[in-house]
């Protein structure tokens, strides 16, 4: 075990609680609905109304039209990049499917790419493309949390606050100075920020290559602080000009987690009974940490064909521990950066990357969607507690009935069965195998991963697989589309519902929901419902892979 893992991994994780809780504590404050910002003022002297709230139905409604705007917008930027400003090397327009591809990528929050940054965008597209949407898709997440918070913890109202102030709130006063700072950092660092065109140059063996340069500082900030993970160059992090140093490397793991985890700290600040959150914190931080340690000591095994450690895809400047931790934080969390080739990792890190993403990224996940996806299974567990011990069914005091559930169900089963439908068709197709850079059970690890990432709305990749073809254009587009939209529609529903409803009196046949009982309760329906659905393909994948490898 090295020092990284003795000294630095404590830092880091006393770094991101600390910061997480102060994060967490204001942005309660701030999403609260009692006073008026100035944010407010500013929409209301462009026309939009801030001071109605709005029921489930309208919320919903506005979710839809702002990402179906920004969906237009951003696709027709890629597809015109061509005649735009801010193309100085000169980039052609982005063809449609990959353009489809793209912007729903970023709409959604999950940032897959299946095409090189620096060779196929404008800055431009870059910067008004991507960069927006990296703000807005975030903010988009956290509103959509905010209102399921609010359905719960209010009674007998429908109403879950104004989208348009919410979004508006997190954006100003969060994601931008966040981000701001993160940039000049970045700078600082060494990484680029600048509207230059590519500069030509020579090899040490006297070659002729192009250094791409661009506005990379502020679009690698919000990549990470917003869960997006969209890199401006295709390597990601492990590309020097995004992560240059030691300590860029340290503070890209600490904006990982960050803001997902507060999140946590905000709905356990807007809680009533704090603890009823601290319970899912605690819940998340083990599963995380569990899957932390699995992956580093995959990583670390030797292996037996090379008889060295897995070193393949990991930069000499970058550790094993530091790849282990962020190829774990980034399927955890839903950010899909990368500094390390997930290609490459052990079977058993593989595993749990794709373990994290399968869960239905709630172990944190992206910054709103993990714990508005991590309430529903708190809604299931309750429901299902409940029943096999005859007790009543509540949570935060009201309970939950068969229209909750119907609907929890279809958020979190639908990903599962899109994500196996699509990958048994890629598997029993020759176009989509011909895309495939191995055969046998990395190939299918390969596949499983690719829609695994489009599904969870992640955005990762095993990078062996060549996405950029008419089926995964198409397929990983609709899978991040239906991934995205279908937990969103059945989150509001379930705010709606709940929020309606009365507050029962807690008696001795109310099932507790703060207790260590009820957090292995939901650890034990987390792993039934989402990882057990996948642990086939799970078992012909990564752990074939693994025992083949070791010739069990």
């Amino acid at each position: 075990m090295n020092s990284n893992v003795l000294f630095l991994w404590p830092l880091y994780f006393s770094i991101v609680l600390v910061s997480g809780l102060l994060y967490g504590k204001w942005m309660a404050n701030l999403m609260s609905e009692e006073s008026p910002r100035f944010e407010d003022k500013l929409l209301r002297y462009l026309g939009i109304d801030t001071t109605t709230s709005m029921n489930w139905k309208d919320y919903l409604l506005s979710v839809l039209m702002f990402s179906f705007v920004g969906f237009i917008f951003l696709q027709i930027i890629l597809m015109s990049q061509q005649w735009l400003p801010l193309n100085p090397d000169h980039k052609p327009n982005v063809p449609f499917l990959m353009a489809f591809n793209i912007t729903a990528s970023f709409v959604t929050n999950t940032n897959w790419q299946n095409y090189g940054g620096e060779s196929t965008l404008s800055h431009f597209a870059q910067m008004a493309g991507l960069t927006v949407q990296n703000f807005l898709s975030a903010a988009v997440g956290v509103a959509v949390l905010v209102a399921l918070i609010r359905g719960l913890i209010k009674h007998d109202t429908n109403k879950l606050g104004n989208f348009w102030s919410d979004v508006t709130r997190f954006t100003l006063r969060i994601l931008l100075p966040l981000s701001f700072v993160f940039a000049l950092f970045l700078v600082h660092q060494g990484v680029p920020q600048t509207f230059q065109a590519n500069v030509p140059t020579k090899t040490l063996e006297g070659a002729n290559i192009q250094i791409p340069l661009g506005p990379v500082a502020s679009q690698i900030a919000i990549k990470m602080n917003g869960s997006n993970g969209g890199g401006f160059y295709n390597a990601n992090g492990a590309h020097p000009y995004e992560n240059p140093t030691p300590l860029t490397n340290f503070v890209h793991l600490i904006s990982i987690l960050l803001l997902p985890i507060a999140c946590v700290f905000m709905f356990i600040f807007m809680l009533p009974n704090h603890r009823q959150g601290y319970m899912i914190l605690v819940v998340m931080g083990i599963m995380l940490g569990v899957g932390i340690l699995f992956s580093y000591w995959g990583e670390i095994q030797i292996n037996p064909i090379t008889k060295m450690h897995f070193l393949e895809g990991t930069e000499t400047r970058i550790s094993l521990s530091e790849c282990s931790l962020w190829s774990t934080l980034t399927t955890a969390v839903s950010n899909g950066s990368v500094n390390c080739l997930h290609s490459s990792l052990s079977p058993v890190a593989q595993l749990i990357a794709l373990f994290n993403m399968m869960t239905g990224e709630v172990i944190f996940g992206g910054v709103g969607s993990g714990l508005y996806g991590m309430l529903l299974y708190v809604l299931l567990t309750v429901f299902m507690a409940g029943l096999m011990v005859g007790r009543t069914p509540e949570y935060l005091g009201k309970k939950i009935e068969t229209k909750e559930v119907i609907w929890v169900g279809v958020a979190l089963l639908s990903p599962g069965l899109m994500n196996l439908l699509f990958s048994a068709l890629a598997l029993n197709l020759n176009a989509p195998l011909s895309s495939l850079a191995h055969v046998g059970s990395h190939g299918l690890s390969e596949v499983i991963y690719a829609f695994s990432s489009a599904l969870g709305n992640n955005g990762s990749a095993f990078a062996g697989l060549n996405a950029n073809t008419i089926f995964f254009n198409l397929t990983t587009g609709i899978g991040m589309l239906l991934g995205r939209f279908v937990v969103i529609v059945a989150s509001l529903y379930i705010a709606g519902s709940m929020g309606i409803k009365k507050v029962a009196v807690t008696g001795p046949g109310t099932l507790r929901t703060d207790t260590s009982i009820f957090a292995f309760l939901l650890w034990s329906v987390i792993i039934v419902v989402g990882a057990l659905t996948f642990f086939p393909v799970l078992a012909l994948g990564p752990i074939a892979e693994y025992l083949l490898m070791n010739n069990f």
